[in-house]
């Protein structure tokens, strides 16, 4: 299961070939050629990483995202034609985790593929590091899962993470660009709004009150840490 990709783009010549490649190194595929097929293969199946491009028939890339995010919270990697700074946040918004703008080199987007993967996967960490609670809030390395006061919250892959990343340290400030640095490997979206686009989402899901965090806070003009 953790081989099987959804790519779901209209443009046929660039599906047969991203999927030709992916089969190369062993990954299963399956395609759609509209949002709406994309959704009811999504649904249906359980993937390792959808591959979602932004322009599609029926229902678009961005409201297919969403739709998905409703009820998974399987790595989500936008593929377009367009450029635009703003897409890209609107597609984080939307709860992708990762961008490509076509054209793009398959050597690169399968290693995108590949990463994502990895930091999707449950950690097997030692007993005592499995579980970390901080302050009501509490991760569960294993299986990559999140309670508020023992009430879970359904987080995306990239919010997990963030979450994670910020608990290990608590009380310790992390710059924008080390969290974009540590969590989108450097940056291949090469803008910091990414990060606040996340941090945002991650509060709505964890804080009672966003506009007054309890746990993520920011330190103007340094970065954003986890309150103990």
């Amino acid at each position: 299961m953790a081989r099987k990709i959804l790519v779901v783009d209209d443009e046929k010549l660039i599906v047969k070939g991203i999927k030709a490649s992916l089969e190369q190194d062993d990954f299963t595929v399956d395609a759609a050629y509209d949002g709406e097929e994309g959704l009811s293969l999504a649904e249906k199946n359980q993937y390792a990483a959808i591959l979602l491009d932004l322009m599609l028939p029926k229902i678009d890339g961005m409201e297919l995202c969403r739709r998905i995010r409703e009820f998974s919270k399987v790595p989500v990697v936008m593929l377009t034609a367009k450029g635009d700074d703003m897409d890209k946040i609107l597609g984080f918004e939307t709860g992708a985790d990762d961008y490509i703008t076509k054209p793009f080199n398959i050597v690169e987007l399968k290693a995108r593929i590949k990463a994502i993967i990895r930091r999707a996967a449950p950690k097997e960490e030692p007993g005592e590091k499995r579980r970390r609670s901080v302050g009501g809030v509490e991760i569960i390395a294993s299986s990559r899962r999140a309670f508020i006061e023992g009430k879970e919250i359904h987080l995306t892959s990239k919010e997990y993470d963030m979450l994670e990343y910020l608990m290990k340290n608590p009380g310790k400030v992390y710059s924008r660009e080390d969290l974009l640095r540590e969590l989108w490997d450097g940056e291949r979206t090469a803008d910091l709004r990414v990060v606040d686009v996340h941090v945002r989402r991650l509060r709505e899901k964890i804080e009672e009150n966003p506009k007054e965090p309890r746990f993520i806070i920011t330190k103007w003009g340094v970065g954003y840490y986890f309150d103990a």
